[in-house]
């Protein structure tokens, strides 16, 4: 049995004295689990990331990220647990003044970590995602595909224990679409913990992923 990352213990969330988002949610999450969240828009699946990444606190209610309380947790801690987080949004956010490789090693130059013993990763990286024809490229010059993939390799690039992704083929045609699935098959596969928040019903079928849906303020684990 998978040790648990993720405790969701009697999360409780509202936005306002008239809209409850969550009520009562308790789940574990393993290491190594693959989960798509999914509901009608405004259920919230970004919400749910958002507190699972520690940049939302739940109104009442523990989430616990490795055994350690994120709602009772020093600010220091807190910022070592969030490097152990990759986070891609649907949007990209690639810096538009930077090439491809450089948006994809800022997590690690943001670290402080020096080029000569992050480039080869960085170049391996990129080629992994099949990037390796766009290094020196800006995001202006790359298909919503390739940013997405640039995307995806910076949030990998400091091999974090949880990917958090929302949205992430909501920009991109289906044959992108399967390649960024293959990515997150493939990082799952090798012990990652990734968890999609999606409507598309072409990565609910085709991931490796155990559905959450979100329905009436609950969740909900269903088969596929």
């Amino acid at each position: 049995m998978a040790n648990t990352l993720l405790s969701l213990e009697q999360i409780y969330h509202r936005y306002s004295i008239s809209r409850d988002i969550f009520n009562d949610i308790t789940l574990n999450i393993g290491e190594g689990d693959f989960y798509c969240v999914t509901g009608s828009s405004g259920a919230g699946k970004s919400t749910f990331l958002k507190l699972l990444s520690s940049s939302l606190k739940p109104t009442s209610g523990n989430i616990s990220f490795n055994g350690s309380n994120l709602n009772d947790i020093a600010q220091n801690k807190l910022y070592h647990i969030k490097r152990q987080i990759g986070f891609v949004f649907q949007d990209f956010r690639l810096l538009p003044h930077l090439t491809t490789y450089e948006n994809v090693a800022l997590p690690l130059k943001v670290q402080n970590k020096k080029e000569k013993n992050y480039k080869m990763d960085v170049v391996e990286l990129l080629n992994w995602v099949n990037l390796e024809h766009c290094t020196h490229s800006y995001p202006n010059y790359l298909s919503g595909g390739e940013q997405q993939r640039a995307a995806i390799a910076r949030a990998v690039i400091t091999s974090p224990k949880l990917i958090l992704a929302d949205e992430p083929t909501g920009n991109v045609d289906n044959e992108n679409t399967k390649k960024i699935l293959s990515l997150f098959n493939e990082m799952n596969k090798l012990g990652t913990t990734i968890i999609i928040a999606t409507h598309d019903e072409n990565v609910l079928s085709q991931s490796r992923a155990t559905i959450i849906e979100i329905e009436n303020n609950k969740i909900k684990i269903k088969d596929k």
